[in-house]
């Protein structure tokens, strides 16, 4: 015969539907959320090149919306000095579209298939890592520049709004130290947004505006998001190419992945498996 679960006097009787709900509402541990995303890196890691490169292109398209919410609240809202902290809402909308959309991202990158090569340190998997970065960040660039291009190069909008359009990606232009400073900290929301994610179940579009708001309204450079607005002052000639990989995109970049992968995929690795040992099927 079984024996009858021993409880504790001070322990509650519940039944199996109420320990259900318990177990329902119970917030899901670092290790599972470390696994969760360590899983969808494997997968994207087996992604084909081609596979790849298309939801590439797609994000970095997808991302051109961030400049055109955020310019077109800024403009309509005229002369406000507060105008940059509602603008920032606009910013989001890239964002949102390609989390959502489940488009590749190079900044998401620096955490995902980060795990995989973090818990299998290996050359096979190094070299798919710098496979999948190289194929996502020159299709993402690819992406964001033909948006550019297109508001840029044609009469889509009203002067008054290119004007507003110029204005942000000026805005986003600022000394070297100042621009890898502000990307270190973008690479860090970035990273630390897809972290939060598997968690965040019904609060997913929220998380993403929360975090993707900050770095807006702080400034933070973002390598895909801030390419659309550099390539813009190329395609209007207020920026060089020259101009383009040394004072925007060097110093985003390698902001970007520090933050990405020192501040969110290593230290949080490290929390996840410390003292653990981890199955990598």
């Amino acid at each position: 015969m079984d024996t009858p679960p021993h409880h504790s006097p001070n322990m509650l009787q519940l039944d199996r539907d109420e320990i259900k709900k318990t177990k329902e509402r119970v917030t899901i541990s670092v290790g599972v959320v470390h696994e969760v995303i360590r899983k969808e890196g494997e997968q994207e890691l087996q992604r084909s090149p081609a596979a790849l490169a298309w939801s590439g292109l797609a994000a970095g398209l997808s991302m051109g919306f961030s400049m055109l919410g955020e310019g077109i609240i800024y403009h309509g809202l005229g002369h406000e000095p507060w105008r940059k902290l509602l603008a920032g809402f606009g910013y989001s909308l890239g964002f949102i579209m390609v989390v959502l959309g489940r488009q590749q991202l190079f900044t998401e990158n620096t955490l995902t298939p980060m795990l995989p090569l973090l818990q299998n340190p290996t050359l096979n998997t190094f070299w798919r890592v710098m496979r999948l970065w190289a194929i996502v960040l020159v299709t993402n660039l690819l992406g964001t520049f033909l948006f550019a291009l297109a508001i840029g190069r044609t009469m889509l909008f009203k002067p008054s709004t290119q004007r507003a359009f110029a204005a942000i990606s000026h805005a986003a232009i600022r000394p070297f130290p100042l621009m890898f400073l502000g990307a270190i900290f973008a690479g860090w929301l970035i990273a630390l947004m897809v972290w939060l994610l598997p968690a965040a179940e019904t609060a997913r579009v929220v998380i993403i505006m929360l975090l993707t708001y900050m770095i807006s309204i702080a400034g933070f450079p973002h390598l895909i998001a801030g390419s659309v607005e550099a390539f813009y002052l190329v395609a209007t000639g207020a920026l060089s190419w020259g101009g383009y990989f040394t004072k925007f995109m060097i110093p985003t970049f390698l902001g970007n992945v520090l933050g990405g992968v020192i501040l969110v995929a290593a230290l949080n690795h490290a929390q996840a498996t410390a003292g653990k040992t981890v199955d990598t099927a």
